[in-house]
């Protein structure tokens, strides 16, 4: 290399081929004949650091948003193949970073002799295929995916800057862990590794990625108990309940491998998550179904004030804390905690602005509100 060294590359290194070590060889006991290719701690540095690099440079004015495949040509279905492979460089990361940028598009990275190099670009890499993601600069996430086309890749390491933060796994074994904590964290488990469509998490990716922040209050089915805490007269109040998510979801599992239906699937997602652009919180039932959007919270009556809240962040050394709730965020943040604590059977998913995402859910065990920073899993 003929660049500086980014330190957090190798310090990462050695963890990264460990994990994936430990994905592939589960995904051997399971009866996988053709688990993705296995980089070591050499190919991790080389790719990462490059990455980096990369990553702070820019292309007439813009910055590169560039996903690495580290895979061979063979193992690609039908790529598009440079007639010479190029060597993995900073500059040639950034040069072609515009071609590639759209979502579902990979450079595919292999070895070529003694070096490095990228043979070309594709859309298709095997499961447990190890990824890595330039998101902005300075800041890379280590993933795979998990084997469904349309599905959440999983992360395994988000570095930014000389921070790094390795996924915790054994968040799920916490019992007070939320369904949709569990779905991140246990895509991350190869024990699950399957194709169900987990909802939450693709409103949960949606929220954050329009960046206007946003709450969205999950409720029990059936249930009007909600309303409680909820100031009228609702504005935004769908009667009956608008369903085509719903809809969708109790689909046969058949249906749901058509691209057409992956399509509408995706459609009523954005729909939904959109909605919680508008100032106030989207309300949803625990069956997907429209209940209102915009709605302001308040106090339920006889409810006591929510004066602190758990905080976890499933990352390894991550520890919880207790704070309140105006210390963890904004009015969104203490408006959140305030409903779950009022409406136990509920949960609140709200995202920042500045790309925060937290889940809160009534811990039983703890008797308070739990805060669960998950941004760490949706980058």
């Amino acid at each position: 290399m003929t660049w500086p060294s980014y330190p957090a590359a190798r310090a990462v290194a050695a963890t990264v081929q460990t994990r994936f070590a430990q994905f592939l060889a589960a995904a051997r006991e399971r009866g996988d004949q053709e688990p993705a290719s296995q980089p070591d701690a050499q190919t991790v540095e080389t790719i990462i650091d490059t990455a980096f690099w990369a990553s702070l440079r820019r292309e007439e004015g813009f910055s590169p948003k560039i996903s690495l495949a580290f895979l061979p040509p063979e193992r690609a279905g039908q790529p598009l193949k440079f007639e010479q492979p190029l060597p993995l460089t900073p500059a040639n990361l950034s040069r072609l970073a515009p071609a590639v940028e759209r979502p579902g598009i990979h450079l595919g990275v292999w070895h070529d002799h003694d070096q490095l190099c990228v043979w070309g670009a594709t859309r298709a890499i095997p499961r447990l295929c190890f990824v890595l993601e330039v998101i902005e600069p300075g800041l890379l996430v280590v993933k795979y995916r998990r084997g469904q086309e349309s599905s959440k890749f999983v992360n395994v390491v988000v570095l930014k800057g000389d921070q790094i933060k390795e996924v915790n796994e054994e968040g799920i074994t916490l019992p007070d862990c939320p369904s949709l904590v569990t779905s991140l964290l246990g895509f991350g488990s190869p024990a699950s590794l399957n194709n169900s469509v987990n909802v939450l998490v693709q409103l949960a990716v949606s929220m954050r990625a329009h960046g206007r922040g946003g709450s969205l209050l999950v409720v029990p089915q059936g249930s009007e108990a909600w309303r409680e805490s909820i100031v009228r007269p609702v504005t935004y109040s769908a009667l009956p309940p608008f369903s085509e998510l719903a809809d969708l979801m109790r689909q046969d599992a058949e249906e749901r491998d058509k691209r057409l239906w992956q399509e509408a699937f995706l459609d009523a997602v954005e729909a939904i998550a959109g909605l919680t652009a508008v100032d106030g919180a989207t309300v949803i039932s625990s069956q997907y179904e429209l209940l209102a959007f915009g709605v302001k919270i308040g106090h339920r009556d006889g409810g006591a004030q929510v004066e602190q809240v758990m905080v976890t962040e499933p990352i390894v050394g991550g520890l919880p804390s207790l704070v309140h709730p105006v210390q963890f965020g904004g009015t969104r943040h203490l408006s959140a905690a305030q409903f779950v604590q009022d409406q136990r059977e509920s949960a609140a998913l709200v995202a920042s602005q500045d790309g925060r995402f937290t889940v809160f859910t009534w811990s039983p065990c703890e008797g308070m509100v739990h805060a669960h920073r998950v941004e760490t899993l949706l980058l």
